[in-house]
């Protein structure tokens, strides 16, 4: 008997208060059968071989204990008694009353009583733990009663091969998915075929494994024996199935699997006895898997328009309520992400993703004091579950060290950058102190091949960055090392977020890098003050304008503004599809200046901007992307042109934490009235997260 045979089939069951009922009678007493005459003991006993047979054990268990009452050492009675306990799940009262048989069970009877109570023993470890404290108490011994039993040189060979199964299936619930594998891989060398409850378990066990291809064959050979429907306490195996084939790069077949499984599941079922209808927990699951899905795959809007009406439905479901916040969260809104999360956590303080959403949309916010504390909750809760583990060294990175460097070449003919350029920038960042702060190291290096000659831009210095709910602000001090502009240049700055959807920022410099190299040559600085306000609704729009404000150590003062609506075309999954409008323009008050600074211009342009992933394995991506504007460029005192930027790149990121990245530019534009092209080739560095 195998642990599925364990339970009866769904048309064999009861309803709770008839089984509970029926243990009473077997753990406490006898009750009287009825107040009319009863058959004779053999009549009875061939009443309880019929219920039996026909799936209804209650009934045959209140028919054996009438047996009992009248006929306390019958031993065929007595025997039916255990076997029916057995049957129905009570298996520590069955061994209890097996003991006292005479003469006593067999020694492969004793064999199948003891495997029947360890797998009930792994079947009850699989539900929410008793304490908290110790999440895989239950666990860990239905672990160490299975292999025990697996391992008992006196088992019975039949048994033996089933107590493996199950102490692989124990394994597999307790968390302890590399021994599972482990023994997996060496039993599936004997050839023979697996029951489908097992591969089930070992599908599970290799996707935690990261080995999500044979997770899927396994997934599609369990569900091809057993379709289902399923017992009430096992999970779906189609919602396993659509993770491995998501993780091993099958999103059409994971979006099929998952959208056909939330089709099938009705939203209400009938349970015998209740007059209305109860909410079909298996139709959330998979209405949460879809929605899911679709955030993994950069489809964040539809995996909110699926959840938010599911959670207006059922505002007291936390399942609903926590991914629905998880949601929000991909899609920009943190503060509304905290409101949804800390709602499911009052109504559901069990759930570990509650503490680890909570933690991620505080981290959105920089409001790192209490991420700590919310990790270390959902790692007592679960400290064997690979999203606290990732979400914990995710955390671990982003407060450590923080290296960044980015450099770039171009080449071309621009006024102001020359026939030849460069312009590298280096940070290293402290790891967070108190929460709150970091130290940084700053390098920058630009060059420049002009006419008149080379120039270069060296600075090197420190700065402290600080962080507060919805804020991040900066000071910092770069000494020139140069010969041209002897000028430190004292910066500071700050992004404000003030709602999901508002954000304003400033930066000041009083010798700004954004001054041409041009006018560095003629040992020309300028301090610059920069500010923008930007509304994004979602990751689907947003509109920001820029305004900055020149002063230059020779007298001229420019004043510059951008305006940037950027809309998106198209989602699917890993790509999307932005188009936008650009317009801007400056003012100079001072002209004939060595540097480019016509007295007015302004310029307009349609963007648009592709990009999708090309692989991905678990946190293993690499990307492409595209950018492209095109438009008119209008300067004082010159006819107007077109113009045009093509941008082309790529990140590989290898491991967490890890970017590398590349692009190759062109761009083409009129410069006091001729035409001037320059072609880049930019590379970028990241460590940290």
């Amino acid at each position: 008997m195998d642990l599925i045979h364990t339970t009866p089939p769904r048309s064999a069951r009861v309803p709770r208060a008839r089984l509970c009922l029926a243990l009473i009678w077997a753990l406490q007493g006898s009750v009287a059968l009825a107040s009319t005459p009863s058959p004779d003991r053999d009549a009875l006993m061939a009443q309880v071989r019929a219920e039996r047979a026909q799936g209804h054990r209650v009934d045959a268990l209140a028919t054996c204990q009438a047996i009992l009452d009248r006929w306390p050492a019958d031993r065929e009675a007595l025997s039916m008694n255990v076997t029916l306990l057995t049957e129905l799940g009570a298996t520590t009262r069955a061994k209890e009353l097996a003991a006292r048989l005479d003469p006593p069970q067999s020694v492969e009877d004793r064999f199948h009583l003891h495997a029947d109570d360890v797998g009930h023993e792994i079947r009850w470890a699989d539900g929410e733990p008793a304490d908290l404290r110790t999440p895989y108490a239950e666990a860990d011994r239905a672990v160490a009663d299975a292999r025990a039993l697996a391992e008992d040189a006196g088992l019975p060979k039949d048994l033996r091969r089933r107590e493996r199964f199950d102490l692989l299936v124990a394994l597999d619930q307790a968390g302890q998915t590399a021994e599972a594998v482990k023994r997996y891989d060496a039993t599936r060398k004997d050839d023979a075929p697996f029951p489908p409850y097992v591969e089930r378990a070992m599908a599970d066990a290799l996707l935690a494994q990261r080995r999500p291809a044979e997770a899927a064959a396994l997934f599609e050979d369990a569900i091809a024996k057993d379709p289902g429907p399923y017992d009430p306490s096992e999970p779906e195996p189609r919602i396993g199935l659509m993770y491995a084939y998501l993780e091993s790069n099958q999103v059409p077949k994971a979006i099929k699997t998952i959208d056909e499984l939330t089709a099938k599941e009705p939203a209400w079922v009938r349970v015998p006895g209740i007059r209305l209808p109860l909410e079909n927990p298996r139709k959330v699951d998979a209405d949460v898997a879809a929605a899911t899905l679709r955030e993994y795959v950069d489809m964040p809007a539809a995996a909110y328009a699926r959840l938010e009406p599911l959670s207006r439905e059922a505002p007291a479901n936390a399942q609903l309520r926590s991914e629905l916040g998880m949601t929000e969260l991909a899609r920009g809104w943190p503060r509304r992400a905290e409101e949804d999360i800390d709602i499911a956590g009052t109504l559901d303080e069990r759930d570990v993703g509650i503490y680890v959403g909570r933690s991620e949309a505080a981290r959105a916010l920089h409001d790192y004091d209490e991420v700590d504390d919310d990790l270390a909750v959902a790692h007592a809760m679960a400290d064997r579950n690979g999203r606290v583990d990732r979400s914990m060294r995710s955390w671990d990175r982003e407060r450590g060290w923080q290296f960044d460097i980015t450099t770039e070449r171009g080449k071309g003919s621009s006024p102001d950058f020359g026939d030849r350029d460069g312009d590298t920038q280096a940070t290293v960042a402290s790891p967070l102190i108190d929460d709150h702060w970091r130290v940084l190291a700053l390098a920058r290096y630009a060059t420049a091949d002009l006419p008149e000659g080379s120039v270069r831009r060296s600075r090197v210095g420190l700065g402290l960055r600080g962080y507060a709910r919805g804020l991040e602000a900066y000071v910092q001090a770069l000494p020139a090392a140069d010969r041209y502009v002897g000028k430190t240049a004292i910066e500071a700055g700050v992004n404000w977020a003030m709602s999901d959807h508002w954000s304003v920022n400033a930066d000041f410099s009083t010798a700004g890098d954004d001054t041409p190299l041009r006018a560095q040559y003629y040992g020309i600085s300028a301090k610059t003050l920069a500010t923008a306000v930007t509304y994004r609704s979602s990751e689907l729009f947003e509109a920001k304008l820029g305004l900055t404000r020149d002063h230059f150590s020779d007298g001229n003062q420019r004043t510059g503004w951008l305006a940037t609506v950027v809309q998106r075309l198209h989602t699917a999954p890993y790509l999307t599809l932005d188009g936008g409008v650009e317009v801007g323009g400056s003012m100079n008050t001072q002209t004939e200046r060595p540097y480019f600074n016509p007295r007015r211009d302004k310029s307009y342009a349609l963007t648009g901007r592709l990009e999708n992933v090309l692989s991905q394995f678990y946190e293993r991506t690499w990307t492409q992307r595209v950018d492209v504007a095109v438009g008119r460029y209008d300067e004082q005192g010159f006819s107007s042109d077109w113009m045009a930027t093509v941008r082309y790149g790529q990140i590989f990121a290898p491991m967490p934490g890890f970017r590398l990245g590349w692009g190759i530019g062109w761009h083409n534009q009129p410069y006091d009235g001729r035409r001037e092209h320059r072609v880049v080739l930019d590379l970028t560095l990241h460590w940290g997260d």
